[in-house]
């Protein structure tokens, strides 16, 4: 369990700061890293003994900042499939994994089961977060779990299907005139002023360690290797950050073979609609600027400002990856074809990565040959879908 923990780390100065205790953001403003005691955890754990444990996020309880085990909220998390799209190889293996398997449908609940279980081991007792959809779902469930208090607030025109089941699943939720940013300011304010725990994206240190989880399941999947890339729907970029920390932890406790390892190339997906992270890095940026008049499709990934840009950018540019910006139209026209030929019914923010692929491909940024996984961050069941009435006829044929 968390037992390994030494220091959170500001990620920016490097500031250490205890364990422990309640914390948001450094004092330079910027997202804590957890620090573990590596060569300990690896004394105490090894591969074997992993592949006999069962269940999902919590059999990577050495590498996760929860020290008691009875605070480790379990809603049924799976080891999610990887599901090859051998319809689009040409050469190469091409996979997707799905991350709609997991509790509410998403990913969001790696993070928020680790950082709500996180806030009842630290005695925290009501928080708040701003939400495109999913992760308010994710986080109402487990602090329904946890018998905590959850409030949120989101966009106006947030899926409907999402603001029912945050609600239904326990949490006080607020719709706001305006964007993630706007409702995140307001989380801000009321937290100051009502004592709640401002739980948004990249602000307390444990999210990403949940997130971390998907970086460690990869490894273990491919027989503790690697794929050539990932391709992530980036928009708050949190599990692109904590898949990069999970690599470098992997490696240096030796379980990624000998030297030197070869990490994925990261690619950062975004809608051209929403790039900041696309902008930043193809102008050398450490910091990405805010995005104006932000639009998508893809709801998840409509963020105009990350706190942790430069740890996205970061671990892009650390993995000879890239950042690359996809049209509505090709995340659709995704959504359709991995539908309509493989089976699988990804999210717009999952086809947002199978259009990103489909550009790097013809960019050369990866080769036929490569071994790639895309990342579907929730059921395509939560969106709403294209209407293909036309498809049928009033009578069988």
């Amino acid at each position: 369990m968390g037992r390994f923990i030494t220091h959170l780390e500001c990620s920016l100065t490097g500031e250490h700061y205890p364990a422990g205790e309640i914390h948001g953001l450094s004092d330079a403003g910027r997202p804590l890293l957890v620090r573990y005691d590596l060569e300990a955890l690896a004394r105490s754990v090894d591969r074997q003994a992993l592949a006999r444990r069962s269940g999902g996020i919590w059999r990577f309880s050495e590498f996760l900042p929860v020290r008691q085990q009875a605070n480790e909220l379990d809603l049924g998390e799976v080891i999610t499939p990887l599901i090859r799209l051998s319809e689009f190889e040409s050469a190469g293996e091409l996979w997707v994994k799905d991350e709609g398997r997991l509790p509410t449908g998403s990913f969001k609940a790696r993070g928020l089961g680790v950082a709500v279980s996180m806030a009842r081991e630290l005695g925290l007792h009501h928080l708040a977060m701003p939400t495109n959809g999913n992760a308010g779902a994710a986080l109402a469930a487990y602090c329904t779990r946890a018998g905590l208090e959850a409030t949120v607030f989101c966009p106006a025109d947030t899926p409907e299907i999402n603001i029912r089941e945050t609600a239904m699943l326990g949490a006080r939720v607020y719709r706001v005139d305006g964007l993630i940013n706007d409702c995140g300011r307001i989380v801000g304010e009321l937290a100051a002023e009502r004592g709640w725990f401002d739980l948004s994206t990249l602000k307390e240190p444990y999210r990403i360690e949940g997130k971390k989880t998907m970086g460690l399941e990869l490894a273990e999947q491919f027989g503790w290797s690697l794929p050539d890339a990932i391709f992530y729907p980036t928009g708050g970029g949190t599990g692109l950050i904590g898949m990069w920390k999970a690599f470098q932890e992997l490696e240096a406790i030796g379980w990624l073979g000998d030297e030197p390892v070869k990490k994925p190339k990261m690619f950062a997906v975004q809608a051209e609609g929403c790039a900041p992270i696309v902008k930043a890095f193809e102008e050398g940026a450490e910091f990405a600027e805010f995005w104006p008049d932000a639009r998508t499709v893809a709801a998840g990934i409509r963020v105009p400002a990350a706190v942790g840009d430069f740890l996205i950018l970061r671990a892009v540019r650390e993995s000879r990856g890239s950042a690359l910006s996809v049209s509505d139209a090709e995340i659709l026209d995704a959504q359709r074809q991995v539908a309509g030929e493989c089976g699988t019914l990804l999210c717009p923010e999952g086809a947002a990565t199978f259009a990103g692929w489909q550009h790097a491909l013809e960019l050369g940024l990866v080769g036929a040959g490569d071994r790639v996984v895309l990342f579907n961050c929730a059921t395509g069941l939560k969106y709403p879908l294209v209407d293909t009435s036309e498809a049928y006829t009033s009578q069988a044929p």
